[in-house]
């Protein structure tokens, strides 16, 4: 999306001052952006409306050509999942599952992670509360990220910069699940202790 017919607020304006950011990609963050987590040095940490916290409202101007030129996150990344799902079983009649993913920093660690934001066709999440362990111990909270997990796998073939938009995962064993979403990998209020 082109930000050049985009006024910027004064506040955008504001938090702009002093970094290389355009006050307009700034405003289309706030814009994105349900709420501010922290701002610091340029880097605006926000929850978006889709329930992410991610540095600048998940907005990219890398990657991507054209000058003025930025990437939202999908409206709907669960639905652009199940679409692409759907064109690739139309066309070549094989059942996949699809994850949608984007590049995110983690708190507390340097370097970023390619995560899940939209699923289709699997349960994100590999739940083994209930389960014993190697040694007859019953978990009791253990649940593995494994859309997490895969889209991070599938980063290391794709390449930050490569330009290379897909990356097959073969042999991971998975049952289908046709009301796959995200949100069961978005903690909720309740069960968050940094809010």
């Amino acid at each position: 999306m082109s930000y050049e017919g985009v006024e910027a607020s004064q506040l955008a304006i504001t938090i702009t001052e002093g970094h290389r950011r355009d006050p307009r990609h700034t405003e289309m963050i706030l814009r994105e952006s349900v709420r501010i987590v922290r701002m610091d040095r340029g880097v605006i940490i926000a929850e978006t409306k889709h329930g992410f916290y991610c540095a600048n409202a998940g907005i990219d101007a890398s990657n991507i050509p054209g000058n003025n030129t930025i990437a939202l996150l999908p409206d709907d990344s669960d639905a652009s999942s199940q679409r692409i799902r759907a064109a690739v079983k139309d066309r070549l009649g094989v059942n996949v599952a699809v994850i949608v993913s984007d590049t995110f920093g983690r708190p507390w660690r340097n370097g970023a992670a390619n995560v899940a934001i939209g699923v289709a066709g699997l349960d994100p999440l590999l739940d083994y509360v209930g389960a014993l362990d190697a040694h007859g111990n019953v978990l009791h909270t253990t649940q593995i990220a494994a859309a997490d997990e895969l889209a991070a796998a599938a980063e290391l073939v794709t390449g930050k910069a490569l330009g290379i938009p897909v990356t097959i995962i073969r042999n991971y064993p998975f049952e289908t699940v046709e009301d796959a979403s995200i949100q069961r990998l978005l903690r909720t209020g309740e069960r968050d202790l940094f809010r």
